[in-house]
């Protein structure tokens, strides 16, 4: 039987009146990469605190590699890291004091924890300007940056929500080269929210596609575009999983890449 490292049964979250998520069921394998898809406002952020345990425990039930968030959040805590959709790198430090903040925030042992720093640093392709403020750095080397912060604590699963939004194309593909090379080397699970259809469809060894709150479709990309037909594309399975209702939902995903983009240039 495959190892899951998230199950989410029936998972259910509402902010005063409003429905964010609506009785989801979710399986991630341990191993795979699993893309959450869905327009703004679907419930996949939500659903991805939920399970980070950055919001309060929801109706239903999850779990993080058998540990259930309820009852065990801190142990949770400890096999996850976590690249939210903005920017959140301290301008002022050096991307090594960055990192290094992240080390400590995480336990790693202090014997072992610079030339754990200096592992991931060297993972992302930053090692050599590790001791520049990360003020200079562009918008790609800070994603980079994140998910060397993710990474320092050797997490079973790495959740990355948007990680590529706002970044040119050079950048993204610097950023997945990145998560492509650490899978392999540790076999670590990820878990990825985007909008780019062609990154899923690359990237992804299964694909969830979430509207209003509620899962439509799942399955492998191949899967999902064969079951529109021998033409389809990921973005065509994306139009039909939504119904075509994203009229507001596209206005509200522009003004956050805008937001995001103008952190990075603040950034360098």
């Amino acid at each position: 039987m495959t190892e899951l490292a998230v199950s989410c049964t029936d998972v259910r979250h509402a902010f005063g009146d409003t429905v964010a998520v609506d009785g989801v069921d979710l399986d991630v394998r341990a191993g795979e990469v699993f893309g959450l898809l869905g327009p703004n406002g679907a419930g996949k952020t939500t659903t991805i605190r939920m399970i980070t345990t950055l919001l309060p425990s929801p109706p239903g039930r999850i779990t993080v590699f058998g540990r259930d968030v309820a009852k065990g959040t801190m142990a949770v805590r400890r096999l996850i890291g976590y690249v939210p959709q903005q920017l959140s790198a301290d301008a002022t430090l050096t991307g090594r004091e960055n990192v290094a903040l992240f080390a400590r925030l995480f336990d790693v042992p202090r014997r072992a924890r610079a030339s754990k720093v200096d592992e991931v640093l060297d993972a992302v392709g930053l090692l050599d300007v590790a001791d520049r403020q990360a003020g200079t750095y562009s918008g790609g080397m800070i994603r980079r940056l994140e998910l060397a912060q993710a990474l320092v604590s050797a997490p079973r699963l790495l959740v990355l929500d948007e990680p590529t939004i706002g970044l040119d194309p050079i950048a993204r593909a610097g950023v997945w080269e990145r998560i492509q090379q650490v899978r392999e080397e540790t076999g670590m699970t990820v878990l990825v929210t985007t909008h780019y259809m062609a990154e899923a469809d690359e990237f992804c060894d299964r694909i969830a596609l979430m509207h209003k709150g509620k899962l439509t479709d799942m399955g492998t990309p191949a899967e999902l575009r064969a079951a529109l037909g021998p033409d389809a594309t990921l973005d065509d399975v994306f139009r039909a999983s939504t119904g075509g209702d994203l009229e507001g939902d596209a206005a509200k995903g522009l003004r956050e890449v805008r937001a995001t983009r103008r952190t990075a240039r603040r950034l360098g």
